[in-house]
């Protein structure tokens, strides 16, 4: 039997289409970022967007459309997506050459969750620096990899892992979700 991996069929695919996704959604990310961070911000430096067709509009007449695509270099779908396919299977293939458990649900559980760990580690840094590139007012830095120099010379190398307890959060169970999934529709299919 051929056992298809996932990190070796899905990984230049899933990545493709994240680029291209986030490509085409990050106008609306900006916005979002932007917005989500106002009621934070003092009110005389607020932006008070109407929504985002409002931010996307204001971004372009005051900022230039460039503006839309700022931090698109910083792509954290194209990192949770290889990080979480490759690692899957190495964490599943480890359990099971290690004897550790039997493949089947136990062993899908955790090979995803300890995916879903690496995702979160890998990505963490990347939503810190996008943030703030994405809030920047005027021109703070000079891109993505001016941003992470700074923010690491200024307030240390764990700067970049603010909010991680949220992500994992959020990244661990819906791994765990997406590749037990996965499994299960594979199992149902493989006689096809």
């Amino acid at each position: 039997m051929v056992v298809v991996k996932y990190s070796e069929l899905a990984m230049d695919e899933g990545c493709c289409y994240t680029n291209g996704e986030c490509s085409v959604g990050n106008p609306a990310d900006v916005a979002m970022v932007r917005m989500q961070a106002d009621g934070r911000a003092p009110p005389a430096e607020r932006r008070n967007y109407k929504g985002v067709l409002d931010a996307i509009r204001r971004m372009i007449n005051e900022e230039g459309v460039g503006s839309l695509w700022r931090a698109l270099p910083v792509n954290r779908a194209m990192v949770v997506t290889a990080s979480q396919l490759a690692s899957y299977d190495e964490f599943k293939e480890t359990i099971l050459g290690r004897g550790w458990m039997k493949d089947g649900m136990g062993c899908h559980v955790a090979a995803s969750f300890a995916a879903g760990f690496v995702a979160a580690v890998a990505s963490n840094p990347i939503d810190v620096i996008k943030t703030r590139v994405m809030n920047m007012k005027a021109e703070a830095y000079n891109g993505a990899l001016d941003c992470a120099v700074n923010t690491v010379r200024t307030e240390g190398p764990l700067a970049l892992y603010k909010g991680f307890i949220p992500t994992i959060s959020r990244q661990g169970p819906f791994t765990v979700v997406l590749f037990v999934t996965l499994e299960q529709v594979r199992n149902l299919l493989k006689d096809f």
